[in-house]
């Protein structure tokens, strides 16, 4: 269930808080964090609590149910750990996911794209994604197995947002003149963009199936230069007030930075209320935050969201 005031915040920053204590404040991964804009990114903001509730009954209901997500986690041999955590925790949230592994691993399911090369892995999993699930989903989320996602939380971020319109969601970061989501965070693609995305994989010499010898582009930026090609521009994701939703860093590292540069506005200073994703997750913490997003509420409290997205039918996770 999602939170459109500060009490999802607060589950986030206590459970972030556990990860604090149990990393002692150690060394962090840093990457892009929280941010409010003031420059030439393009910008999509989540829809207003206030635009939500004017909705009938069955207008909530009619979107809660339209928004279909499919989960795409890239993954290798060496990411065994993370992989377990993902798959017991947040992607079970999601309305489908899947593991696309570099090689085939014994102790579990994926789909095997036979290649090391993560430019290549990210284009054979769109490519067959596209191919099997096209017609079965609208919004396709790809992250990686560091990448912690509340899925209810992109879902309320899409709501209202047409899937056949070529959206590029996430965390955009500028690169000379390309402009792209960085992968670290997740990347979101609306099926309008996956059909686009589909018709250019035909085209090797605009998108290549890898990189040159000497000079070759993270998959990330890859992709970004395939989707220009179609005419998807990135969009960075924010909330009302301007804030990133998508999260190159950790809470751990967020809350850090919170503290050390507004130490009396530790959850204002940190992250958006509405935080879709986090990065750069242990696999136990990952199983702490599963507590403090979806587990642990102050009693008394009351949550009186106006939508409600369930995890898929027979999910053992809430």
């Amino acid at each position: 269930m999602i939170s459109e005031s500060g009490s999802f915040m607060k589950g986030v920053v206590l459970g972030g808080v556990f990860c604090v204590l149990v990393t002692l404040l150690g060394h962090f991964k840093m990457g892009h964090g929280t941010r409010a804009h003031h420059h030439e990114h393009h910008h999509i903001q989540a829809p207003n609590k206030e635009d939500v509730l004017n909705l009938s009954e069955d207008e909530r209901l009619e979107l809660s149910q339209s928004i279909r997500v499919y989960c795409i986690i890239l993954v290798k041999p060496k990411d065994l750990g993370h992989w377990a955590a993902v798959k017991e925790t947040w992607s079970k949230h999601c309305d489908k996911a899947e593991f696309y592994s570099s090689e085939n691993v014994k102790v579990f399911n994926s789909v095997v794209l036979n290649t090391n090369d993560m430019w290549m892995m990210m284009r054979k999993a769109y490519k067959l994604t596209y191919e099997r699930y096209k017609d079965e989903f609208n919004w396709f989320f790809l992250a990686y197995p560091t990448t912690f996602a509340i899925i209810e939380n992109l879902k309320y971020f899409l709501l209202k947002k047409d899937p056949a319109q070529p959206f590029y969601i996430g965390h955009t970061v500028k690169s000379g003149d390309l402009e792209y989501v960085d992968s670290k965070g997740g990347i979101v693609l609306s099926i309008g963009s996956l059909r686009r995305l589909s018709r250019i994989f035909e085209d090797t010499d605009k998108c290549p199936e890898q990189g040159g010898m000497i000079w070759k582009l993270s998959e990330d930026k890859q992709l970004a230069v395939c989707l220009k090609y179609t005419g998807v521009i990135a969009d960075n994701a924010e909330d009302s007030e301007g804030k990133d939703v998508f999260n190159t860093k950790s809470v751990n590292a967020l809350i850090k930075e919170a503290m050390a540069n507004h130490p009396e506005q530790v959850v204002d200073g940190c992250c958006s209320d509405m935080a879709i994703t986090f990065n750069g997750l242990t696999p136990n913490h990952m199983h702490v935050m599963m507590y403090g997003v979806y587990r642990l509420r102050p009693y008394g409290h009351t949550y009186n969201d106006a939508l409600i997205f369930l995890p898929p039918e027979g999910s053992d996770n809430d």
